[in-house]
């Protein structure tokens, strides 16, 4: 489970057998307290793809800047690229849930939860 921002717009493409697929990135935070007593801010981000009606709901909704909450997998593949291997690790979305839309994107305060499946 992760919470945070999208960094940038989600990405939908379709496979070959005809399922969505939506990519984006989410950054989270954490805010702590170094052994002096100062006050410091830790972002790490993450790979998030969405499969399905839930990749077409997250395209439509969400954008950068948005906040979710993403329930799933951790997943890491691996590919060769000009003799090199490379790696990528992901977390495949089982449930999304919108954060609350800011002000002048709608209604405040509001939440939306997509399931895989829906």
């Amino acid at each position: 489970m992760v919470y945070g921002n999208l960094t940038r717009d989600p990405e939908l493409k379709s496979l070959p057998s005809g399922v969505q697929v939506g990519t984006f990135s989410l950054a989270t935070n954490r805010v702590y307290k170094d052994k002096e007593g100062n006050k410091k801010e830790q972002v790490d981000y993450h790979n998030i793809v969405v499969f399905g009606r839930q990749a077409e709901l997250v395209a439509q909704y969400l954008k950068k800047g948005s906040s979710a909450f993403i329930e799933g997998r951790m997943q890491t593949r691996s590919w060769e690229a000009d003799g090199v291997k490379k790696y990528r690790t992901e977390v495949v979305a089982d449930r999304v849930q919108f954060g609350p839309r800011s002000a002048g994107a709608g209604s405040a305060g509001t939440s939306s939860t997509v399931a895989k499946g829906d």
